[in-house]
């Protein structure tokens, strides 16, 4: 077992490099489709390590500062930006800007894709060796003066039906509960072979109900190689939408921000999901990777939602958009990332604690 300093740095080159590699090569072979020349496909940004030049002559880089990547596409920039001379050296027909509008827009959006497609075919993998799993409703915890310890719940209570539904997953607990804040519900419950009915009324907060209880038990159901991909498929849409509800709750004041971390807390997280074994890093691959994906898509000028607004922005008017506009939206984008790159930041040494080991040296 690799002691927690090694271990660490390890499964983060290994997460994010997994997770950076598979979103570039989508925007490189969705450009090599379209037929725009990839000049350079780097793993990392400043020194370069390592380089190779294929028969194409695409240069793969490996460079020292692995937090993130890229693919210099030929041409990207608009001929109106560029030197003579550079513009002389372009090949034609084979750049970026002189493509459709559509073209292009698949080019943007290919890495994204290829975060969703990992995901899916990670999950699927998951589900083949492990089986799919799901969680029993049976309460784990019951949350000190919360609705369901007012009822009279208790850990170890598996709840069967709810109103006269019948529960079979946890997530069917949530999925009722859920809309029915201020609400009695009649809870049947099963104790120790014994069936026990009680009334409760969950809790509002912002607009869902609470319950205050957790899970407890996980079972794991046995998938056929048939039904893989297409379970893969599912759970990455439900990783999506449970990310962009928590992204949307967020905004809405609804939930703290305090779970919004950044590389360090990544770090963090893949030390201590490695520790628990192959399963659990190549899960943790798949949700980072549908998290990127999704951050990837979000409207926001210098991401490739924001490239992809500026192309819908292009087809309706027939024309791109003046390049002081673009250059404004670029600038826009890119100090809301830096503003969130650090509140995250900030986020992450707060959650390792170091801002209370600062306040406990200078006491």
């Amino acid at each position: 077992m690799l002691p927690t300093y090694l271990r660490t740095p390890i499964a983060f080159a290994i997460v994010l490099g997994v997770l950076v590699f598979i979103h570039e090569m989508g925007h490189y072979l969705a450009a090599r489709w379209r037929g725009v020349y990839v000049e350079a496909f780097s793993i990392g940004f400043g020194k370069v390590l390592a380089s190779r030049t294929d028969k194409r002559g695409t240069e793969w880089r490996f460079c020292l500062l692995p937090l993130g990547g890229y693919v210099k596409l030929h041409g990207q920039e608009q001929p109106e930006d560029v030197t003579d001379e550079i513009r002389a050296s372009w090949k034609l027909g084979q750049t970026f800007h002189e493509k459709s509008t559509l073209s292009r827009a698949i080019v943007v959006a290919a890495g994204p894709v290829a975060n969703f497609i990992l995901a899916a075919v990670l999950f699927a993998g998951l589900f083949l060796v492990t089986g799919k799993p799901h969680t029993l409703p049976v309460v784990g915890e019951v949350m000190a003066d919360s609705a369901a310890a007012r009822a009279g719940i208790v850990a170890g209570d598996v709840i069967s039906r709810i109103d006269g539904s019948k529960i079979i997953r946890f997530e069917d607990i949530q999925a009722i509960v859920g809309h029915s804040g201020g609400v009695a519900l009649h809870v049947s419950l099963d104790r120790n072979g014994r069936t026990i009915d009680v009334v409760a009324t969950p809790e509002t907060r912002g607009a869902a109900g609470v319950l205050g209880i957790r899970g407890g038990k996980v079972s794991y159901d046995p998938v056929s190689v048939i039904d893989a991909l297409p379970d893969g498929v599912v759970q990455t849409y439900n990783v999506a939408a449970q990310t962009l509800a928590g992204v949307g709750q967020m905004i809405t004041g609804q939930r703290g921000t305090e779970e919004l971390g950044g590389p360090l807390r990544i770090a963090q997280l893949s030390g201590q999901v490695a520790e628990l074994g192959v399963a659990s890093l190549v899960s943790f691959i798949a949700v980072l990777s549908v998290n990127l994906g999704l951050l990837n898509l979000f409207p926001i000028p210098i991401l490739d939602g924001g490239h992809l607004v500026f192309f819908a922005l292009e087809a309706l008017r027939g024309k791109p958009l003046p390049p002081r506009a673009q250059e404004y939206g670029l600038r826009a984008g890119f100090a809301l990332l830096a503003s969130l790159f650090v509140f995250a930041t900030w986020n992450d040494l707060s959650h390792i604690g170091l801002f209370g080991w600062l306040a406990k040296l200078v006491g």
